[in-house]
């Protein structure tokens, strides 16, 4: 291979990526969901004409990019080669061949260039409802979840599955909304498919076999290299979170090897009889992008870079559910698995990961409706609201935590505009919450307040999504814990972390988020980040004085000082 094909080839892998990132831009222009629009709950990704991943977009979550890592060829292997076609366009939201439960649709569709096949376009969005119990933790099978669609032809040869749509708003409480956000997902494959032949013309391709092989090669090698340069060794990893009725114990074992990294999830706690399971694919693409943001975060994730990753779990543990077990929230305890890997990979490469976090999203959803114990409001009516919150994230080993921010997620938080504007919902307060950061040399991340009611006349359930109500996360190398969830009514009567409950015309629902923990010790940390702290009211002068030794003299200078509108020297 000549040397301007190499940087021919280099500029033709940066241009798959632009083209996926405006596939998943367009996603979030024309999708209906407030879960995609607002919070980038999605996925996007290039795939050769075997269903192996060449790029994915910048834009969206890694439990969706990751796990539809492997989605393309299951797909492949239910329609079947001799019926992939020209205009067809599949479907499925199959917990266990998409992206780890109903409410996420995941859509393929092949990719032709004169009449040849050369790839195929995918794309995944969170949906905010797929009919049965509702999007929350209280089903205790997969059928209970929701509407199942295997996978099938949404649009065969350009003509719309008009029995398919049928069927799907027959069974959903949103079934404009679902329906848009399917033609959405629909639209921005096809977006791909057009910047794709755009490029394939401009290069004079007549197929992708040359770029795939670059791509994954390099990839591969580069990931490869990332590996051997680490020591070698094995270590073990642990975390207990809260669960739904008992608590959870995630372990996972790493060995380092030559030629991969090895995470064994043998010992973690069976499957639970509430929707909090998590199929494998869903823990896959966590234990990799875990591993990869501490490994080789600067090398693109396609197949290739992932496949040194090798990841194994026993059946019938609650990190490799299999059907028909339920998985709703299978996001709850797929979002811890990064820290229990961190919680091993501390002991093998001292001083690179973060402390623990919130770990899983504060999701909450309401089904608002018009109160049951008195007059209705004039033009009633009813809707499904979902909105995506974050507590903090753990302090890093150079840096503090980051407030509000999901990791490792990183989908946005719902601002609260756009989360009142679907539905009869108020959300009455939402903003940091003071002293939930891990005190150390580096503080935690903050959680967040939130108050929530509904409009006069209406009442609702809440579904509850949380964890870390009785096991915040945990500090590291000296540093403080971060602070619990808590929820309850704002009469102060405590509610559950996790499932359907339900609020009464005229309460609200009192949450607080939970806060990173700290990494080193708090006598480590500097003053003038303490005063800063002080000012900005992340701390309170009490957590000043008792966590890090600011004199109650200094303390009411810094609050002085900060009342003027200034920051402390």
């Amino acid at each position: 291979m000549s040397e301007i094909s190499k940087v021919a080839y280099q500029v033709m892998w940066n241009r798959l990526i632009s083209v996926v990132e405006e596939q998943a831009q367009a996603l979030i222009r024309t999708s209906f969901s407030t879960s995609v629009r607002e919070a980038g709950d999605l996925s996007a990704g290039v795939y050769n004409e075997k269903g192996e991943m060449l790029a994915q977009a910048v834009t969206g979550t890694p439990g969706h990019v990751n796990a539809m890592a492997d989605a393309v060829a299951h797909f492949i292997r239910r329609i079947g080669r001799e019926n992939i076609a020209e205009g067809d366009v599949y479907i499925t939201n199959n917990p266990w061949e998409g992206t780890g439960h109903l409410h996420d649709i995941t859509v393929v569709s092949p990719s032709f260039h004169k009449g040849r096949h050369v790839g195929f376009f995918a794309c995944t969005a969170h949906i905010v409802d797929i009919g049965g119990r509702g999007f929350g933790a209280d089903a205790n099978s997969v059928y209970e979840e929701g509407l199942h669609i295997p996978i099938m032809k949404f649009v065969d040869r350009g003509t719309v599955n008009e029995t398919l749509v049928t069927i799907i708003r027959g069974n959903v409480r949103e079934p404009d909304q679902l329906v848009g956000d399917i033609y959405a997902l629909a639209t921005c494959n096809e977006i791909g498919h057009r910047r794709l032949v755009d490029m394939m013309v401009e290069f004079k391709l007549a197929d992708l076999a040359g770029i795939s092989d670059f791509i994954l090669t390099n990839s591969r090698q580069a990931t490869l290299d990332k590996i051997a340069a680490l020591p070698r060794g094995e270590a073990e990893g642990h975390m207990r979170i809260d669960g739904y009725s008992r608590p959870i114990d995630l372990k996972v074992k790493i060995s380092i090897e030559p030629d991969g990294v090895l995470c064994d999830w043998a010992g973690t706690s069976g499957v639970d009889k509430n929707g909090i399971n998590v199929p494998l694919v869903y823990t896959k693409a966590y234990t990799c992008y875990a591993l990869k943001c501490a490994i080789a975060p600067e090398i693109p994730n396609n197949a290739a870079s992932l496949e040194p990753f090798r990841i194994t779990a026993p059946e019938h543990t609650i990190v490799n559910a299999v059907w028909p077990a339920p998985v709703a929230l299978r996001h709850i305890i797929g979002h811890m698995v990064p820290d229990t890997i961190y919680d091993a990979l501390d002991k093998l490469l001292p001083g690179l990961v973060p402390a623990e976090g919130a770990g899983s999203l504060c999701n909450f959803q309401v089904s608002l409706r018009p109160r049951s114990d008195g007059p209705w409001p004039a033009d009633p009516v009813r809707a499904e609201v979902l909105t995506f919150n974050s507590g903090g994230s753990g302090a890093r080993p150079a840096l503090d935590g980051m407030n509000a921010t999901a990791f490792p997620s990183g989908v946005m938080t719902m601002p609260v505009e756009a989360t009142e504007q679907v539905g009869p919902v108020i959300v009455w307060r939402k903003e940091l919450r003071p002293d939930s950061g891990g005190k150390g040399q580096h503080r935690g991340g903050l959680g967040q307040h939130m108050e929530v009611g509904a409009w006069e006349g209406y009442e609702f359930d809440i579904q509850a999504m949380f964890d870390r109500v009785h096991h915040p996360a945990r500090g590291r190398r000296g540093g403080g814990g971060g602070a619990p969830t808590t929820i309850a009514l704002d009469d102060g009567t405590a509610m559950k972390g996790k499932g359907k409950q339900f609020v009464p015309h005229g309460r609200k629902v009192v949450m607080a988020f939970p806060g990173g923990a700290g990494y080193g010790a708090p006598a480590e940390r500097g003053q003038a980040s303490i005063e800063r702290d002080l000012a900005l009211g992340y701390i309170s002068a009490d957590a000043a004085r008792v966590d890090y030794g600011l004199t109650e003299s200094r303390a009411a200078d810094v609050l002085a000082t900060s009342r003027r509108g200034e920051l402390p020297r």
